[in-house]
């Protein structure tokens, strides 16, 4: 699935700053860095999942470009002030935490910025959220990836 979501984001990645939000290893922001992201959060509210992100970054050399909070993804929603050009979401299966969380990610994208999310195969996402809507849905085995992009003709506030 790793490899499908670059390569819906391949023209977007250069210079951009990146939220892996539910990140458990990292290994989204890890890539988006090694891609090209100026910058990546990292977002969990596990303490395995931070140790592993933090371990990973530094066996990747690229600690001095990511942040990482280990707080839930509302908390950190709510108290950050960074704008995202890209932001993955996997949270657990099933439990319809993207509905609740996808409002508030929509107020921290940058203008052009794009929201992907994991979710299996027949899990129904929001049509939109804000002023960002569904672009394209992507299959991938048991897994699909939702992009969402700002409505045509929506200027962010």
């Amino acid at each position: 699935t790793k490899q499908a979501v670059f390569n819906i984001i391949q023209n977007y990645v250069e210079g951009c700053t990146f939220l892996d939000l539910f990140a458990g290893s990292g290994q989204m922001g890890i890539e988006a860095l090694s891609r090209g992201a100026k910058h990546a959060v990292f977002v969990d509210a596990a303490s395995k999942a931070v140790e592993a992100v933090r371990a990973n970054l530094k066996h990747c050399k690229l600690s001095d470009q990511a942040k990482i909070a280990q707080m839930d993804a509302a908390s950190f929603l709510k108290s950050t002030t960074t704008r995202f050009d890209i932001v993955f979401l996997d949270p657990p299966y099933q439990q319809k935490i993207i509905d609740a969380v996808l409002p508030m990610v929509v107020g921290q994208m940058a203008p052009q910025g794009i929201i992907l999310c994991e979710t299996e195969r027949n899990e129904q996402l929001p049509e939109s959220a804000g002023d960002y809507e569904i672009a394209k849905t992507y299959f991938y085995g048991k897994a699909k990836i939702t992009a969402y992009r700002r409505k045509e003709g929506q200027e962010e506030e």
